[in-house]
């Protein structure tokens, strides 16, 4: 679907066609031809649009006669797991195409980083000053990096819960969902990182008359290189912790053992018992009028002995 939006006060105002300082965001469903009508309308090159709705793009800028691109990585929740083995998060690319009249975002699949925009939470958005606009959206990007993995900290906490009492490899499982999503949020935050310092560097954006946008790209960097290390950190702590749960699983499942095999025992003579003087042959007290009672009072005695004899050695 492709949607512009133009500055009308202090909101943004969807209209019916794009015109000069508007935003222009694609994003899914769309096909080829409406977008390569699109990419001539604009004058936008269309292999920028293509290589932007492509899942597996790597974090680059470039550019071509009038036209930037910048493309990020950026965070969502992977709501269509079905697989055991596949990450919580995962991170999707986004494009951002500058031309000379209009801005546009182009994603794969809808991600929380553009939806807000596009819900207009954010005020006094300058569409002319489209670089400040490109900034806002990296300042939003490592906001949504920085809350799922808050997100994954309190996961990790709730299922460590869990593990110490758990013999299952569920939790497991998921600490290994959570891992791999781990994975790609330092990945592709380091990738993110490498672009806006090179974009800083090289002045790319042209914000050598614009302070506050400077300065904005420089927090920017900052937090980025903050959730670098707390994605880093959450790693190390995560690969830590499910070689200790391994451990503390076996363990569970050994006391359940221990468990099943004192019950065993403690039921074994009863059982005995009973087979025994189930056979045709002679028996003790077997002419004895209370020879019943006898048998039954003894296994009783005998399993309650067990029984002591195991939760004293901690094994129920």
């Amino acid at each position: 679907m492709i949607r512009f939006y133009k500055k009308e006060g202090n909101d943004l105002t969807l209209i019916p066609a794009p015109e000069k300082n508007c935003w222009v965001n694609i994003a899914p469903p769309f096909n080829m031809e409406e977008l390569e009508r699109l990419a001539k309308q604009l004058n936008a090159p269309y292999d920028y649009i293509i290589d932007c709705i492509d899942q597996y793009e790597r974090s680059r800028y470039e550019k071509q006669d009038n036209a930037k691109l910048i493309v990020i990585n950026t965070p969502i929740l992977n709501e269509g797991f079905d697989v055991e083995d596949e990450a919580t998060y995962i991170t999707i690319p986004v494009g951002i195409i500058l031309t000379e009249e209009v801005l546009i975002t182009v994603c794969s699949v809808n991600n929380p980083t553009i939806e807000w925009f596009e819900k207009n939470v954010l005020k006094n958005i300058e569409l002319n000053n489209k670089n400040l606009f490109v900034i806002r959206i990296f300042e939003r990007n490592v906001y949504y990096f920085l809350h799922y993995l808050r997100e994954i900290n309190k996961r990790i906490s709730q299922i460590e819960k869990e593990l110490n009492y758990s013999s299952r490899n569920q939790e497991l499982n998921k600490l290994l969902r959570l891992q791999k999503a781990l994975i790609y949020f330092v990945n592709d935050l380091r990738a993110n990182e490498l672009v806006l310092v090179k974009i800083q560097r090289n002045n790319f954006l042209e914000l050598q008359d614009d302070q506050t946008a400077r300065e904005l790209l420089d927090d920017v960097i900052i937090d980025n290189s903050q959730a670098v290390e707390m994605a880093n950190v959450y790693s190390n702590i995560l690969g830590n912790m499910m070689g200790a749960f391994g451990s503390i699983i076996s363990n569970n499942l050994g006391h359940v053992v221990n468990r099943l095999t004192a019950v065993t025992i403690a039921l074994m003579l009863p059982t005995l018992v009973a087979g025994v003087y189930g056979m045709n042959v002679d028996l003790p007290f077997q002419h004895h009028k209370h020879a019943f009672t006898i048998v039954v009072v003894i296994s009783v005695l005998v399993t309650i002995s067990f029984v002591i004899y195991f939760r004293r050695k901690r094994w129920l």
